[in-house]
């Protein structure tokens, strides 16, 4: 089991934020704006839900990491910590997923 965590990814994602978009994909995503990197998350999540339908472990493994990727890359472009996404999953695990859904539709 590896050790690496999102948060690790994060600190990846902005330690190449302010790099050479012609040297880093990231920074490159980055320079380009929220609408770019939404594009790429919305498009590996198709990837990876189709791998999933068919079977494909392995493909689902591979586009799962992309769409972590895309989607921290997102939460940056969009001003969002991920501190903040998992403090809300932190919230939201208080009660049932059920429950939880339900009070954010009343809200």
């Amino acid at each position: 089991m590896t050790a690496y965590t999102l948060a690790d990814l994060a600190k990846l994602v902005a330690s190449r934020a302010g790099t050479d978009p012609e040297t880093s994909y990231t920074a490159k995503l980055l320079s380009k704006g929220p609408a770019e990197a939404a594009k790429k998350l919305g498009e590996e999540a198709v990837e990876a839900a189709i791998a999933a339908v068919q079977g494909d472990k392995t493909g689902l493994r591979n586009e799962a990491a992309d769409v972590l990727y895309h989607l921290v890359v997102l939460l940056r472009a969009g001003g969002v910590e991920l501190d903040a996404v998992m403090a809300e999953l932190e919230r939201r695990t208080a009660q049932s997923g059920i429950a939880e859904k339900a009070a954010r539709r009343h809200a």
